[in-house]
């Protein structure tokens, strides 16, 4: 019996384990709206539809399983495609769909013409238009396995006539769409990074993302090295904060004892990570990366030895092989500078450091000690991840997810209504400074609208905090006209949704306006007013940026008396 091409695609997205669907219904996408109706998909109307592919890379990451999005003929289709790099650049399977004007119309100018496949074609590993129902089945397939291969975006571009014509064609080979599988290293391989680590004397070794699941390998081969384990933030969530091994992160998210044991290490190695920021990696010494993708090996920093596998894999087979170190004094000499950098840390997380100016530290510190035991923190981009990812202590069950490769802020809300629709009763915490929030509050009424339970943190500065570091550190006065703004009231707009609105204004405030937040029904914000000028820790300056800072304030100085 044949199906229309509509019926089709939501066919094989169930097969493969699919539940939602983000998006805003169009003329283009009824037929895909009438398929989805009859199916045990849940379709999850959004406010923007770059909501819809942020809520699709929320999942996507968090699962690593298929997300879907889907936006109508033009504008509908071209607002997916900011969220999109949210997947994209993190390396999450995603599947976009364009609506698009019957193929009678096309060529001819006819109102909202776009050519989504030149649109798409920098965020996608795959872009195609399904032309004919003939070619729709191999076309579905092509895309999902090429989303998960990436893993990364795919897109479809759907006219609306092809959807609802009739194909004899049958999806064949599904069972073939699936997440990859892992890479094994060869004997060689792990024989000589064996080597190199029983010549060093003293081995870091730095953990990304690509560890997840491999947490107790981790901790065992530090223990067999007496090696500090250090982590990227895509990594910070793989093991507990209070882990004697766990030191810390490396980086403005991290610790100047992990910063120190990188740079005095006789061994860096780093396992999944592709960590960015080569001027906090070693200049000197050996490195040796893990990784599955054998693209990122050695760009970051001079490599030694670069290794394809992933981490378990890895892990297992380097465990049978090197042999058991007995100097613990690098160890311990981390442990003693983490040790310091922490109680730095908690002083100035403390509630009681001011009586009128709630401390972002402290907001983080709040919302890390009532959170519970396997939540899921979601960090927006700005300044606010550097409070909310440095003083956030995660238990090892919870999950962190972020805009950790694209960096774009107005991420959080989306992807977090993607991860709590996968599981209402899970507690899903986003965490946003205010100039995020703003960007795409309307996601809020998605939350409302669908009974999310998300609980929004705004650290609410009154500005562009990030904006204002970046220009400091190179010595720019920030213009403050295109920097600060005013704010609604944001509990006030949570109530307006038909949400739980809280404010904090006073340290006093703080704990209650969490506490409460956290346990209500439904959807909460929690309007957190914090002090703007507080300065985050730097784990390490260039001399040059630090006199970058001082000519800043000066120059901030001297127009504050002047007037200019």
């Amino acid at each position: 019996m044949s199906k229309t091409v509509s019926e089709l695609l939501v066919g094989v997205l169930e097969q493969i384990g699919v539940t939602q669907i983000f998006g805003l219904i169009g003329d283009s996408l009824n037929p895909l709206a009438d398929a989805v109706r009859r199916s045990k998909i849940e379709w999850v109307g959004v406010r923007h539809e770059e909501g819809a592919a942020l809520a699709a890379a929320g999942q996507a990451k968090l699962t690593g399983r298929l997300g879907v999005c889907a936006g109508t003929t033009g504008p509908g289709s071209t607002h997916l495609v900011a969220g999109l790099y949210e997947a994209s650049r993190d390396h999450a399977p995603v599947l976009a769909l364009s609506g698009d004007m019957p193929r009678a119309m096309q060529g001819t100018d006819f109102i909202q013409t776009t050519a989504p496949d030149l649109l798409f074609r920098d965020v996608s590993l795959y872009t195609e238009t399904i032309s004919s129902p003939a070619q729709a089945a191999a076309v579905i397939h092509q895309a999902i396995a090429a989303a998960y291969s990436g893993p990364g975006v795919a897109h479809l571009t759907l006219p609306q006539d092809v959807l609802s014509a009739r194909t004899a064609g049958a999806a064949s080979s599904v069972a073939t769409l699936k997440p990859r599988s892992e890479v094994t290293p060869s004997e060689t391989d792990v024989a000589d990074i064996a080597r190199r680590i029983d010549k060093a004397d003293s081995v870091v070794i730095m953990c990304g993302g690509g560890c997840r699941g491999a947490a107790d390998l981790l901790g065992e081969l530090s223990n067999r090295l007496k090696a500090p384990l250090i982590h990227s933030v895509r990594g910070k969530e793989l093991m507990a904060y209070e882990d004697p091994r766990w030191m810390g992160g490396l980086g403005m998210i991290g610790t100047k004892a992990v910063y120190h044991a990188v740079q005095r290490c006789d061994l860096l190695l780093m396992v999944g990570t592709d960590y960015p920021y080569s001027n906090f990696l070693p200049d000197k010494g050996a490195v040796i990366q893990i990784d599955e993708r054998a693209q990122v090996l050695g760009r970051r920093t001079p490599t030694e030895l670069g290794v394809v596998g992933s981490a378990k894999p890895t892990l297992k087979l380097l465990l049978d092989r090197v042999a058991a170190k007995s100097d613990a004094s690098f160890f311990d000499k981390v442990t003693h500078e983490r040790q310091r950098w922490d109680d730095m840390l908690n002083k100035q997380a403390d509630l009681e450091r001011s009586k009128d100016r709630i401390h972002p530290q402290a907001v983080a510190r709040a919302v890390s000690d009532a959170a519970r035991r396997d939540a899921i923190f979601v960090l927006d981009t700005g300044l606010n991840t550097l409070w909310s990812a440095n003083w956030i202590r995660q238990s090892g069950s919870q999950r962190i997810v972020g805009s950790f490769n694209n960096a774009a802020v107005g991420t959080a809300l989306g992807q977090a209504n993607g991860i709590q629709v996968l599981d209402r009763s899970r507690q899903v915490i986003a965490l946003v400074g205010d100039g995020g929030f703003n960007m795409l509050m309307g996601e809020f009424m998605t939350s409302v609208h669908h009974k999310l339970p998300v609980k929004v943190i705004i650290y609410n500065n009154s500005a562009l905090g990030l904006i204002t570091l970046e220009a400091e550190s190179v010595g720019i006065v920030p213009f403050r006209e295109a920097i600060e703004f005013p704010n609604p009231d944001f509990a006030a707009l949570a109530r307006a949704c038909g949400g739980h609105g809280f404010t904090a204004r006073k340290p006093r405030d703080l704990m209650g306006a969490i506490t409460e937040a956290l346990t209500v029904d439904g959807p909460a914000i929690v309007d957190a007013v914090v002090a703007a000028d507080e300065m985050p820790n730097m784990p390490h300056v260039e001399p040059e940026q630090a006199g970058h800072y001082a000519i800043a304030k000066i120059k901030e100085a001297v127009l504050a008396v002047t007037g200019g």
